[in-house]
C-alpha cells in the first residue's frame, strides 16, 4: 500500500507538471527530477510487496522465490554500491559535484528540482557544490554582462544566512551578493560548497548512517531466509 502511495504522488506531480499529456518533456529537464525518486521507490516497493505478501497468502512458490531473488538483488546492489563508494571516493566526489552542478543549472526548470536545491542549501548551510561561484553555471545567476536577469551575480535565498528574528522569507536576500567582496559575503550567505558540507555531515553522522544501513540490510536478509524457508516447507508438503 505504501509502494502504491509513493507511485500515486508520482504520477500526481507529473500530472500537475504536465508531463503525462506530454512523455517527451520528461528529457527537457537539464537536472534531476525527484518525481523519479517516488516512482522508482514506489514501483519496487509495491513488486516487492506484492510478490512477498500474495506469495505468502497462496503459498505460491514462483512469487516467493521472485520475492527472494529480487530482494537478493537488491542487496547485492547495495553492497556492491558501498564498496565501490569507499574505494573511489575521489571519482564519487567528482561524480557529486558534476550531478550538482547539473542541477544548478536547471534550477529554475523544474519545481521541484528547485525545491530539492533549496531545501539542501538550506540543511546543510551551503551553497553551490563548492562555493556561491558555482551558480554562475546558471542563466539567471552569472555575472556576464550580457545577462539580463535580476538575480544577475546573485545566488538563491536558500544561500542565505538566517535571521532568527524574520517570519517571512526574504526571497531576495541573495541579490547582488556575489558582485561584493567575499569578506562582505561571509554576513549575508553561506561560504561553504554543499560537497565539502555533505563530506562533514557524513562523518558527523557516520554510526547513525551505518547503523542504518546495517538495519537495512539486516532486514533484507531476514526477508530472504524466511521466503526461503516458506518455500522449502511448500515444496516438502507437495512431495509429500
Amino acid at each position: 500500500f505504501l509502494g502504491i502511495a509513493f507511485l500515486g504522488i508520482g504520477l500526481w506531480a507529473w500530472s500537475e507538471k504536465g508531463v503525462l499529456s506530454n512523455i517527451s518533456s520528461i528529457t527537457d529537464l537539464g537536472g534531476f527530477d525527484p518525481v523519479w525518486l517516488f516512482l522508482v521507490v514506489g514501483g519496487v516497493m509495491f513488486i516487492l510487496g506484492f510478490a512477498g505478501c500474495i506469495g505468502a497468502l497462496r503459498e505460491n512458490s514462483f512469487l516467493l522465490k521472485f520475492f527472494s531473488v529480487f530482494l537478493g538483488i537488491i542487496f547485492f546492489l547495495e553492497l556492491t554500491a558501498g564498496v565501490l563508494a569507499f574505494v573511489f571516493k575521489d571519482w564519487i566526489k567528482n561524480q557529486l559535484n558534476f550531478f550538482i552542478n547539473n542541477n544548478i543549472r536547471a534550477y529554475r526548470d523544474d519545481i521541484d528540482l528547485q525545491n530539492l536545491i533549496d531545501f539542501t542549501q538550506e540543511y546543510w548551510e551551503c551553497c553551490g557544490a563548492f562555493g556561491a561561484d558555482d551558480w554562475n553555471l546558471n542563466i539567471y545567476f552569472n555575472c556576464t554582462d550580457s545577462n539580463p536577469s535580476r538575480e544577475k551575480c546573485g545566488v538563491p535565498f536558500s544561500c542565505c544566512t538566517k535571521d532568527p528574528a524574520e517570519d517571512v522569507i526574504n526571497t531576495q536576500c541573495g541579490y547582488d551578493i556575489r558582485a561584493k567582496t567575499d569578506s562582505e559575503q561571509r554576513n549575508f550567505i553561506y561560504i561553504k560548497g554543499c560537497v565539502p558540507q555533505f563530506e562533514k555531515w557524513l562523518q558527523d553522522n557516520l554510526t547513525v548512517v551505518a547503523g542504518i544501513f546495517i538495519g537495512i540490510a539486516l532486514l533484507q536478509i531476514f526477508g530472504i531466509c524466511l521466503a526461503q524457508n516458506l518455500v522449502s516447507d511448500i515444496e516438502a508438503v507437495r512431495e509429500s
